[in-house]
């Protein structure tokens, strides 16, 4: 079977499609060039971004921060027992509460008894730094750097199932496929560094929802995110086959220009240039992946800092070390998650679950935090930690072990990068049950994101399915008092 060649004469596009209707008078000639006019400004638009999706670009104004490392703690992490201190439930501890229909759809059909019962935190609180932002001992560590946090207290999202609400908090979207947060950066910015992705997420195993997390979904596939598997072989098939480099060039050389010709026979379609892209970016990591994750230089104290040891490729400590590094070599957008869809933070059965995980993240988060600022790199590194929902301040039965997902309150927190450290945002009710005050929805989260990186978020928009998408669809409001 001989397969079809695609040509000119078979191929119906938009232009096309216009030119065919005004001949038939379907279309009325006054709004033919009109219409003509934009479809070849979309064209030549589409061109430009096809020489190279990934050339720097400048945002809508100056930005506060150039990069992002964001650190997703998979399974939804207690904020009632780490950064929302609340007296009220420690004193209401196994107290009846009348829980409200909405917050029922989080239990099970079995368990949706109206009267539950309050439980107090497992880890104390103290006030921390001189701002005296309160945190429980269940991160000490990054309690010490409490004057460069900017909690978010009234954080929520749209589900309480955990593969939609990592999407809601990766994508703005509970219900339909969008693109990552790491993606829109990486379209908006483009990349400072050619030989490596702009956008690069580092997970020992997939989280809830799985690659959706990091997908461009509709906008070029360039700007989906790269994972690295922490182990002995972080990116698989990173060294070359062939020894001979010269060889290698030529052979590559031989298919840029069967790649240039595919391409613009197509006519400099935008998906296929972002393919042609990825195969030069895979050839340029070959040279700077490596040394980028090898840690053989950095020092003995670097690695007691993130409490990393000598020669492992393991741990948050392995993600955190390997996340200030690349920022340094210019990736634009570096996500870490903790753990993946099983084994993380979901801590139905018992919340003692929670301090393993906490001290797997505790200290390198610390580390992240001091080794950016020592080398001048907070300031204008937004780094962000983020949970797709809390947990409930109440369970089921007196002294319940474990507490369930929570979506309408719940805490996130950024540091750097042009947010105010040591500084409280928001608040949820005496008992962490629902926002009291300055609610934070995902889509003002990502809206603030943006603004920090120099980008109006109604304006960084893509063309798709004839309408314009933006990460914060038609919601979202920057959330300004966070602002430094």
């Amino acid at each position: 079977m001989i397969p079809l060649i695609p040509s000119q004469s078979h191929t119906l596009t938009r232009r096309s499609a216009i030119r065919s209707l005004a001949g038939s008078s379907l279309l009325l000639p006054g709004i033919v060039s009109d219409l003509l006019a934009a479809d070849a400004k979309r064209a030549a638009s589409a061109a430009a971004a096809s020489t190279d999706p990934l050339a720097p670009k400048q945002p809508h104004f100056t930005p506060k921060a150039k990069r992002v490392i964001f650190l997703h703690m998979s399974g939804g992490a207690s904020h009632v027992d780490s950064w929302d201190y609340k007296p009220r439930l420690i004193a209401d501890h196994n107290q009846p509460y009348e829980v409200p229909k909405k917050m029922l759809e989080a239990f099970a059909l079995n368990n949706r008894s109206e009267v539950k019962f309050y439980k107090k935190p497992g880890w104390e609180f103290k006030q921390r730094g001189q701002s005296g932002l309160w945190i429980s001992e269940l991160f000490p560590k990054t309690a010490e750097c409490a004057d460069d946090l900017c909690l978010i207290r009234s954080m929520f999202n749209d589900h309480a199932d955990h593969a939609q609400a990592t999407l809601g908090i990766h994508t703005g979207s509970v219900t339909f496929t969008r693109p990552s947060v790491g993606s829109w950066v990486s379209y908006g910015l483009g990349t400072e560094n050619a030989n490596l992705p702009s956008f690069m997420v580092i997970a020992p195993a997939m989280p809830y929802a799985g690659g959706q997390v990091w997908s461009a979904d509709f906008l070029p596939g360039c700007h989906q995110g790269t994972r690295v598997v922490p182990g002995p072989e972080p990116v698989p098939n990173i060294n070359r086959r062939i020894t001979d480099s010269e060889l290698q060039e030529m052979e590559l050389g031989l298919g840029a220009a069967f790649n240039q010709k595919h391409l613009l026979a197509r006519g400099n379609d935008a998906q296929l240039a972002a393919r042609i892209k990825s195969f030069e970016t895979a050839y340029g990591m070959q040279a700077a992946a490596p040394e980028a994750f090898d840690l053989k230089k950095e020092t003995d104290e670097t690695h007691k800092l993130y409490g990393l040891e000598r020669g492992s490729t393991k741990g948050f400590a392995w993600q955190c070390l390997i996340a200030r590094r690349l920022a340094e070599r210019g990736v634009r957008f570096i996500e870490l998650i903790d753990t993946g869809a099983s084994g993380n933070w979901d801590a139905h059965g018992d919340m003692a679950g929670h301090a393993p995980l906490a001290r797997n993240v505790d200290q390198p988060m610390a580390a992240l935090l001091k080794d950016l600022k020592s080398r001048d790199m907070l300031k204008d590194t937004l780094v962000v930690w983020a949970t797709e929902f809390g947990r409930t301040p109440f369970n089921t039965a007196k002294d319940a072990k474990g507490r369930e997902h929570h979506a309408q309150a719940f805490t996130c927190w950024m540091a750097g990068g042009g947010v105010k450290g040591g500084f409280s945002y928001g608040e949820s009710d005496e008992h962490g049950n629902a926002v009291a005050a300055n609610g934070v929805h995902v889509h003002d989260f990502h809206a603030t994101m943006l603004h920090l990186l120099g980008f109006d978020h109604t304006r960084l928009t893509y063309r798709h399915a004839g309408r314009d998408y933006r990460l914060t669809d038609v919601f979202g409001n920057v959330v300004k008092d966070v602002l430094a």
